[in-house]
């Protein structure tokens, strides 16, 4: 029995409450995952896990053998993470969980800089878009567009989307071009509504020093943002999106930006994952490579102090 492996297993256990959901995590066979917290509670002499056909739970012995786990693995990856061949060629599996906007116009297109720098490192993006815990999830950060909110995470705040107006040519041909806010309430908008709250955003502008919110009219509203976007390239209204999300369609002529006389609040990009997790060094790279690639762009990059 690997003992490093054994430990590792079992705290992925006790966190996850659920063989089945740390064997899909690690990619072992359920057998695997039990047979070897069978072989773990034989070599303390103690049972670590009450056992029930609906739930895993821990014992107060295994509850114990967990802290002491949980600081030894925390321990012999920061003994990994120094050496400088594992820092330059970390091994293994990161869990991403975005959404499928930034995924699609943010990391893909990006990522084979990534493997050519770690090829090493397995990359598996989920695209919840939602609160998720990273624990029970078996996920290792975060990458969110947004204040975070999950208060028992570490938020990295790494960039500032630019906020933009814009319409299709289609659209501005049909029903004019507005050229300040008064004139947004002759128009529509696709309107998007937050998938986890069920609030419809405003269009929003900074104006004299205070944030002017503008409740636009619709006959379409939706909760994905590639949708949204798509949308509003196909002219059915007026959108306001992360500029580096549309600077592609931009460039093509797809959407034009309007109202670029007024300036609007920017949204905050930032990785969040759970304490334990952040002297892996496979995260570490992943992290420092994402900061990198929103620094670079200037849709993206943070104000300057």
């Amino acid at each position: 029995m690997d003992r490093f492996e054994a430990m590792e297993i079992f705290t992925r256990v006790v966190e996850a409450n659920s063989f089945t959901k740390v064997s899909e995590s690690l990619d072992l066979p359920r057998a695997k995952v039990s047979r070897t917290i069978q072989a773990l509670e034989e070599h303390v002499g103690v049972r670590l896990l009450n056992r029930s056909t609906r739930q895993v739970s821990v014992t107060e012995d295994g509850a114990l053998f967990y802290e002491r786990c949980v600081r030894i693995l925390a321990e012999v990856a920061d003994a990994e993470s120094s050496l400088s061949n594992k820092r330059e060629n970390p091994v293994g599996t990161i869990r991403v969980d975005t959404s499928g906007t930034l995924a699609r116009a943010l990391l893909l297109p990006a990522l084979d800089d990534f493997y050519r720098r770690y090829p090493e490192i397995d990359v598996r993006l989920g695209l919840a878009d939602r609160n998720i815990d990273l624990i029970q999830d078996a996920v290792d950060c975060v990458i969110r567009m947004g204040t975070p909110e999950e208060s028992s995470l570490v938020a990295r705040r790494i960039g500032h989307a630019r906020i933009v107006t814009c319409a299709s040519p289609a659209y501005l041909e049909k029903y004019g071009t507005p050229t300040t806010l008064d004139q947004l309430s002759e128009h529509r908008a696709v309107n998007y509504v937050s998938a986890r709250t069920g609030k419809t955003f405003p269009f929003e502008y900074e104006v004299n020093g205070e944030i002017a919110k503008v409740a636009m009219k619709s006959v379409l509203a939706v909760n994905d943002g590639s949708v949204y976007i798509r949308a509003g390239a196909l002219g059915h209204g007026i959108i306001q999106p992360s500029r580096f999300m549309v600077a592609h369609l931009i460039e093509r002529g797809v959407l034009k930006e309007i109202l670029t006389d007024y300036t609007s609040p920017g949204t905050p990009l930032s990785i969040l994952y759970a304490h334990r997790r952040n002297l892996s060094s496979r995260l570490r790279a992943f992290t420092e490579w994402v900061t990198e690639l929103v620094r670079n762009n200037p849709d993206l990059r943070l104000p300057e102090a």
